[in-house]
C-alpha cells in the first residue's frame, strides 16, 4: 500500500517495503500516494493469499484517481506482488509481454 509522504524529499521505501532498485524517489515522483485510496485500507486488499480474490481491491482501484500513476509506477518499478493500478501480477506481466 503506498505510504504517505510528509516533508522529506525522497522515499526509499514503496508501497510493498524497501526500494528494490536501491534509488530514492523525489515528493513529486510519489504525490499519487498521498491521495491514494489504499493507503485508507489494510494491506490485505492488496496482497491476498494466493488464490484469494483481488475482486474489492480492483474494485477500488478503479475509484481512485492514482490508479494510472500508481499502475506506472509497478511497471516500471517491476512490481510484482499484489495489485497495483488495478492489475494483479498476471495482468501487469502480460501487459509487459504484448507492449514488448
Amino acid at each position: 500500500m503506498p505510504i504517505n509522504i510528509t516533508a522529506s524529499t525522497t522515499a526509499p521505501t514503496d508501497r510493498a517495503g524497501a526500494d528494490r532498485t536501491g534509488t530514492t524517489r523525489t515528493k513529486d515522483e510519489l504525490s499519487w500516494q498521498e491521495s491514494a485510496l489504499c493507503a485508507q485500507t489494510g494491506p490485505e486488499f492488496f496482497f491476498p493469499a494466493p488464490g484469494s480474490s483481488t475482486r474489492e481491491a480492483k474494485r477500488l482501484c478503479g475509484a481512485c484517481e492514482g490508479r494510472v500513476a500508481c499502475l506506472q509506477y509497478a511497471l516500471t518499478h517491476d512490481e510484482r506482488f499484489g495489485v497495483w493500478g488495478g492489475l494483479s501480477e498476471k495482468e501487469r506481466q502480460n501487459l509487459r509481454r504484448t507492449a514488448s
